[in-house]
């Protein structure tokens, strides 16, 4: 079983917690304290997003924080070699999160040898072609890898199918229609999607995109649903925001621990 995987099915009697952040916002310095920082409250995985011009799948936060990341001249060699020092010292896995054009510019053989060799356990692309996956998923698995494939709330039956049979691990879930950001609310629709997931397979399901508030994570307990991890992004990149003029980014962690507290009474 992949890493990633193996640590989500690892936690009992709650979802696992995956935070994301980008890389370099709003700086290299404050992205290792973080990485560290939220390793300790409780992160069972950390989603971490390389900065990209063109994010069609980030909201507005996610997309600013890029912003701010790329003027800084943050790029795949500076987040690699972020996370080649940290990766050994720190217990939640890192899942490097990056778009399609990239890899392909960089090549698809360099770029997965170079995330094994940094330490990366997994791989989110979330605009990655179905029918374009089968080379990327081979590579993956060669360096032990987990390529994360996604289903959205549109895909059909026959389209879940597929992805269920490609995928070679955990399977994110997107939770409702669009980019990232903060909501007021989850499609009320995602049981009936899990469970059209989980009568396919018993792949771990991440649950992302939306997922905003302590409020909203224990809604979601409470309809029960068969899922095995949450993804929170701009609720962190949020809090991140909001402690730039403190220069104290021990709120970010408080907040992973809050979500975590709120996880533990499942």
């Amino acid at each position: 079983m992949f890493t990633i995987s193996q640590t989500i099915s690892s936690v009992q009697n709650q979802f696992a917690l995956v935070p994301f952040i980008t890389a370099g916002y709003p700086n290299l310095k404050v992205t290792k304290e973080l990485l560290y920082l939220l390793d300790k409250s409780g992160a069972n995985a950390i989603e971490l997003g390389i900065p990209y011009s063109d994010a069609l799948a980030d909201g507005i936060m996610i997309q600013e924080s890029s912003r701010i990341a790329l003027e800084q001249k943050i790029h795949i060699d500076e987040v690699l070699n972020l996370v080649k020092q940290v990766s050994y010292d720190i217990v939640a896995p890192i899942i490097v999160f990056t778009y399609y054009n990239p890899i392909l510019c960089r090549g698809l053989d360099i770029f997965i040898k170079e995330l094994k060799d940094s330490g990366v356990k997994g791989l989110v692309i979330p605009d990655l072609p179905l029918e374009e996956a089968d080379y990327l998923i081979y590579l993956c698995n060669q360096y032990s890898i987990e390529l994360i494939l996604f289903v959205s709330p549109t895909s059909s039956e026959k389209r879940i199918s597929s992805i269920i049979a490609k995928a070679p691990g955990c399977i994110y879930l997107v939770s409702s229609c669009g980019v990232t950001g903060l909501r007021g609310s989850i499609n009320v629709d995602i049981e009936n999607i899990v469970n059209t997931i989980k009568k396919r397979t018993d792949k771990c399901i991440m649950l992302g995109f939306g997922i905003s508030n302590s409020n909203q994570v224990s809604d979601l307990m409470n309809l029960n649903l068969n899922i095995d991890a949450i993804v929170m992004g701009s609720a962190f990149i949020s809090k991140i925001r909001d402690c730039l003029l403190l220069n104290n980014y021990e709120q970010v962690g408080e907040f992973c621990k809050q979500i975590k507290m709120v996880m533990s009474h499942k």
